[in-house]
């Protein structure tokens, strides 16, 4: 278990990048009512990312396929052409994303 700031990520995930990676596909795998998944969507909208939602609680495939890639049922997990990272907070969304650069 990781101990998260949200104020903290929030401040470090809110800074846009000069030239932002676009992808080919993005996929994030979501729990409702999960704050992490709400920051994460709110990241990418904020970057105007294009990016398909699936909720692993009402989607038995959305949540086989996110176990097939993490071997975890913790949310959010985000796929971008092929690289994961599972159970992240805004912070580490936008170190993920400066990294596919």
């Amino acid at each position: 278990m990781r101990l998260r700031c949200a104020n903290f990520q929030r401040k470090v995930g809110t800074a846009l990048a000069k030239h932002m990676y676009q992808p080919t596909t993005v996929r994030l795998f979501i729990k409702p009512f999960c704050g992490w998944c709400a920051e994460a969507m709110d990241w990418l909208d904020r970057n105007k990312i294009k990016y398909q939602v699936l909720d692993v609680t009402s989607d038995r495939a959305a949540w086989d396929e996110m176990y097939r890639l993490t071997k975890q049922s913790f949310a959010p997990v985000i796929e971008v052409d092929g690289e994961v990272l599972a159970d992240f907070g805004a912070s580490e969304l936008a170190q993920f994303w400066k990294s596919l650069s």
